[in-house]
C-alpha cells in the first residue's frame, strides 16, 4: 500500500450539509476530517453573532453539532479532526468541544490556535509603521474613517502541524487559509520542512481543490449533465503522497462526479494569477498536471513551489454605513419610460439623490416581446441606496416607494417587503509584514509560539508551452458553454472567471479567441472594468480577473449576484462563431 494521508473535507462554507461529516467518517477510510467554514462574509456574520450573544460567541456552532455525531467514530478509527470553525473565538470553541467530549466519555486531546486577531493590536501596528494598505485600492487603512469590525490575518499550516506533533486529536483553528487545514496534516504526516516548497505547493493545490466541498465532486459544474446524479453527492477526499502529488476522489456509492473537468473547475475557482500565494509557499498552478486515472479518481502531480511572500494577507471587515433596497415589477410596453418616471418621482419625494452617499438604479430586462404569460412581460427595477446615517435609508425610503403605488406608472407592483434598511459591511484586504504575525498553539495547558516564515527570492523553472493558432475554415453559431467550461467567484471586491477546454484543439481556439477585448464584447456590462487575463496552458485554461466588479465585497455591492458565482454561466450562454469541428 502506498504511503498516503487521506484527508476528507466535509464543509465548504458556513451552512453546508450538516450530515456530510458523518457520511465522510462512516463512508470509507480517511485519516483526517477537515471542515472549511470561513469566508469574508462569514467573518462578518460571526462578528454580528458576537455582538448579539456576547464575547464568548463568534465561532461556527454547526461544527459542534457535527462533532457530536462523529467524535466517537473518529476516536474508534483514529481520525484526526482539523477545522477553522473557531472563527473569531477559537478558545471558546475549544471549551465547547471539551464539554462535548466529556459528555460522550471520550479522551481526545484538543488544541486551539490563535494570533490571527489584529483588532487589539491596531494601534501597535500603526506605531510600528504598518499601513494595512488596501490591496485593491492602494489606500492606507489609517487614512480612512470607516470603523473596523474585525481584522484577522490568514495564518498558515505550521501551527496545525505543531498541534498534531504535540498529540492533538482535534485542532480548532481561527482564520487560517482555506488550504491550511489540509497542508498542516500533510506536513505532519510526512514531517515536511518549511523549505519543502514543491511538496507544500502540491498540498496547497490539494487543499484548494477540496476546500469548497462538493464543488470538486460535481457541484456547480458547468457540464452538469455529465454528473450521473446529485443525490447523496459525495464530498472530496485528497490522498496526498510524500512528494506532494495527490489523488482527488470520493467515497464509493455516493453521487456526484470526480473527473479531470470537475477538478480543473475547482482549481480555477477564486484565483488570480497562476502563482497562488499562501503564507507557507507560493504554488505555481501553471506547472501541475491533471490526469484521469479511473472512475471518480484524478491524479495531480508536478506542482512547483517557491518561498512564501514577505507579507501575510489580512481580512478586515469595516462598517460601511447603512443601505436599503427595493425591487419593483414593470410590465408590458415602454419599460424604460416607466422606470424613468418612477425613479424621478421617487427621488424628488426623498429630497434628491444627493441626500444619499450612493444610489444604484438597475433596470433588469427579463421581459419578452409578445409574451405567452404575464410573467414573460415583466422586468425588474432594483433601487439601492446607501448612507452613513441610518434614518436616511430606513423606513422612510421604503415608505416613499410604496406611497407611489397608486400615483405613478401603470401596473405598479412592488416585489419586496417594506424594509427598515440595515448596516452593510465593506471588505478591506490588506497585507501585514510576516514579522508582525504572532501565532500561538494552545495545548494541554501550555502555549507554543510558531516561528515566523522566512521569505527569500526563488526562481521557479517552468516549461514554456506555446499554443499554436489553429486554422479555421467553417464556423457555426454556438453557445460558449456548449464547448468550454466556466467557473467564477469572488475575490473580495474583485471577481474571477475561469474557463477551460476539454482538448488541445479547442484550447488553441479558446487561447487566441478569448482576449480581454473579446470578453468585454461578449459581456458588455464588464467593459468599464480593468480585466487581467492569465494563461494556464498546462490544464488548457484561462482565467480572467475583474477588478472592482463587486465594489468593496461582502455585503457592500448592489449586484443580484453579489459573489459573482453566476458570471461563468453568463459567459457560457453567449453565442460565438466557433469552428465546426470542435468537439466540446
Amino acid at each position: 500500500m502506498e504511503d498516503l494521508i487521506r484527508i476528507g473535507n466535509c464543509s465548504g462554507f458556513y451552512g453546508d450539509k450538516l450530515s456530510a461529516a458523518k457520511e465522510m467518517v462512516e463512508g470509507g477510510p480517511i485519516d483526517v476530517l477537515t471542515g472549511d467554514y470561513l469566508a469574508e462574509l462569514t467573518m462578518a456574520i460571526l462578528f454580528s453573532q458576537k455582538m448579539q450573544r456576547g464575547e464568548q460567541a463568534g465561532f461556527v456552532g454547526t461544527f459542534l453539532k457535527q462533532l457530536n455525531d462523529v467524535a466517537a467514530t473518529c476516536a474508534e478509527k483514529n481520525i484526526k479532526i482539523v477545522s477553522n470553525a473557531g472563527g473569531l473565538n477559537p478558545k471558546s470553541m475549544a471549551n465547547e468541544v471539551h464539554k462535548i467530549l466529556n459528555a460522550l466519555g471520550l479522551d481526545l486531546k484538543v488544541a486551539y490556535i490563535d494570533g490571527d486577531d489584529l483588532m487589539p493590536r491596531l494601534s501597535e501596528l500603526k506605531l510600528a509603521g504598518e499601513k494595512l494598505t488596501n490591496i485593491d485600492t492602494n489606500e492606507n487603512f489609517f487614512d480612512q474613517d470607516m470603523p473596523p469590525l474585525s481584522a484577522n490575518t490568514y495564518l498558515g499550516c505550521w501551527g496545525i502541524k505543531q498541534a498534531l506533533d504535540l498529540g492533538a486529536d482535534i485542532v480548532i483553528c481561527p482564520r487560517v487559509t482555506d488550504a491550511a487545514v489540509v497542508m498542516g496534516p500533510a506536513a505532519w504526516k510526512f514531517n515536511w520542512n518549511r523549505d519543502d516548497f514543491d511538496k507544500l505547493a502540491g498540498a496547497l493545490a490539494a487543499g484548494h481543490i477540496i476546500e469548497c466541498g462538493a464543488q470538486a465532486t460535481g457541484g456547480n459544474y458547468s457540464f452538469f449533465k455529465e454528473v450521473p446524479t446529485f443525490r447523496n453527492i459525495g464530498y472530496p477526499i485528497a490522498e496526498i503522497k510524500n512528494d506532494g502529488s495527490f489523488f482527488i476522489t470520493k467515497h464509493p456509492d455516493t453521487g456526484g462526479l470526480v473527473s479531470k473537468g470537475t477538478v480543473t473547475a475547482q482549481l480555477l475557482y477564486e484565483i488570480q494569477s497562476p502563482a497562488y500565494l499562501n503564507p507557507d509557499v507560493v504554488a505555481h498552478f501553471d506547472t501541475l498536471k491533471i490526469e484521469d486515472v479511473e472512475d471518480n479518481k484524478v491524479f495531480i502531480s508536478g506542482t512547483k513551489g517557491s518561498p512564501p511572500p514577505a507579507n501575510h494577507k489580512v481580512c478586515m471587515n469595516l462598517s460601511g454605513g447603512y443601505k436599503n433596497s427595493m425591487e419593483l415589477i414593470l410590465t408590458g410596453l415602454d419599460i424604460p419610460e416607466k422606470a424613468e418616471i418612477f425613479t424621478d418621482e421617487l427621488f424628488h419625494s426623498l429630497g434628491g439623490k444627493e441626500k444619499f452617499d450612493d444610489v444604484s438604479v438597475q433596470l433588469i430586462r427579463t421581459d419578452k416581446p409578445n409574451p405567452d404569460t404575464n410573467e414573460e412581460a415583466m422586468a425588474t427595477l432594483k433601487i439601492d441606496v446607501k448612507s452613513r446615517i441610518p434614518e436616511v435609508v430606513g423606513r422612510i425610503f421604503s415608505a416613499k416607494v410604496v406611497e407611489l403605488g397608486l400615483a405613478n406608472y401603470p401596473g405598479w407592483t412592488v416585489q419586496s417587503d417594506i424594509k427598515q434598511g440595515g448596516p452593510f459591511i465593506s471588505y478591506w484586504p490588506a497585507l501585514i509584514g510576516n514579522d508582525k504575525v504572532r501565532e500561538t498553539v494552545h495545548f494541554d495547558g501550555k502555549e507554543y509560539g510558531i516561528e515566523v516564515p522566512t521569505h527569500k527570492n526563488f526562481d521557479v523553472e517552468k516549461t514554456e508551452i506555446k499554443v499554436e493558432e489553429m486554422e479555421i475554415n467553417e464556423t457555426e453559431k454556438i453557445a460558449f458553454g456548449r464547448i468550454f467550461g466556466t467557473r467564477s467567484g469572488d475575490k473580495g471586491g474583485c471577481a474571477n472567471l475561469g474557463t477551460w477546454a476539454k482538448d488541445l484543439e479547442s484550447y488553441q481556439f479558446l487561447y487566441h479567441f478569448l482576449t480581454v477585448e473579446e470578453l468585454k464584447k461578449l459581456l458588455p456590462d464588464l467593459k468599464e472594468y480593468e480585466i487581467e487575463r492569465h494563461e494556464f496552458p498546462n490544464i488548457l485554461a484561462l482565467n480572467f480577473f475583474v477588478r472592482g466588479l463587486l465594489e468593496n465585497g461582502v455585503s457592500s455591492n448592489n449586484r443580484r449576484d453579489g459573489q459573482a458565482k453566476s458570471l461563468g454561466e453568463y459567459l457560457g450562454s453567449k453565442l460565438i462563431d466557433c469552428p465546426k469541428d470542435l468537439k466540446g
